[in-house]
């Protein structure tokens, strides 16, 4: 096994890793192996125009292509070694001799700013204590005295003048920016916290839904030099959170396989705190990992 030391020629300082053909093409094939299962399904279903409340809002919503997601990136961590018949369909990839590697003096200026923005929300909202006890409660200020329901296609569980009554009933602690801009005019004076986009990174933590579904949005953000890897493991993380969110949801889903979580009940919010602790616990590596490929790309960049 050869080591980058081997090599005689430039190889950027944040490479530590040399990865053989059969090590990287094993990785990409373990790549789509666990991927396909998810993405084959739906995007049939799709061709189908068969709706997936789960599926549908992170494609959607967060604007990363199924076939975006299937490719492979090494992360700027590690340089790939062959004869260059095969490589990754990376644009940014740095070729030389027999190796290939993503150089972060390359990394394009016009992301450098959003790579630094991004890097301080991680690790601030690292830092934070984890709050719990939100319940779920702002996809329901999200349709709380709205006029049109925003989710127009899928039935509510409750009437919506009983839907108020519960929103009224309870307090809205949302800290996530991103949720709360979709509550209804209503809704937003009843939320303990005022947010806004200036305030983001402020009020973010690790406790929140939404925050670590996110961790997969900050992944793909700056997709190639961020690794798959990571990226991936967020996709599945963002994947069992969105389940949570939308059970947790007024609207009724059984029909998609997504069996309520009933937070109206003393028994539905004490399910739903435990699930909501469970993502807690699964994002803590999954946001370690990213926040040490940000600062190998935000440092190494400029070194």
């Amino acid at each position: 096994m050869q080591s980058i030391a081997d090599f005689d020629t430039y190889i950027p300082s944040s490479v530590e890793t040399l990865l053989e053909p059969e090590e990287w093409k094993r990785l990409q094939q373990e790549h789509e192996a666990a991927l396909s299962p998810i993405l084959d399904p739906y995007l049939d279903n799709r061709s189908r125009q068969v709706k997936d409340p789960v599926l549908d809002f992170l494609f959607e919503y967060y604007h990363f292509r199924p076939s975006h997601l299937r490719r492979w990136s090494p992360g700027i961590r590690s340089a790939l070694s062959g004869d260059g018949s095969d490589w990754p369909e990376i644009s940014e990839l740095t070729l030389k001799k027999n190796l290939a590697f993503l150089d972060p003096h390359r990394f394009p200026e016009n992301r450098k700013e959003s790579a630094d923005w991004i890097l301080e929300l991680l690790e601030k909202s690292s830092g934070q204590k984890p709050s719990f006890g939100c319940f779920g409660m702002h996809e329901w200020a999200m349709v709380y005295r709205a006029g049109e329901v925003r989710h127009n296609q899928l039935p509510l569980r409750m009437k919506k003048e009983e839907l108020a009554e519960f929103v009224e009933s309870r307090p809205l602690v949302c800290t996530h920016f991103d949720a709360f801009r979709f509550f209804t005019h209503q809704a937003r004076p009843l939320n303990k916290f005022e947010l806004n986009r200036e305030t983001f990174i402020e009020n973010e933590q690790p406790g929140c839904i939404h925050t670590n579904m996110d961790l997969y949005k900050w992944g793909f953000k700056m997709y190639p030099w961020i690794s798959s890897e990571i990226i991936r493991k967020a996709f599945l993380l963002a994947i069992e959170a969105r389940k949570i969110d939308m059970q947790a949801s007024p609207y009724d889903l059984r029909d998609k396989g997504l069996d309520p979580i009933r937070i109206e009940t003393e028994k539905g919010r004490e399910i739903y705190l435990n699930e909501q602790r469970s993502i807690y616990d699964k994002s803590i590596p999954v946001r370690q990992q990213l926040i040490e490929e940000y600062r190998g790309l935000v440092m190494s960049r400029e070194s």
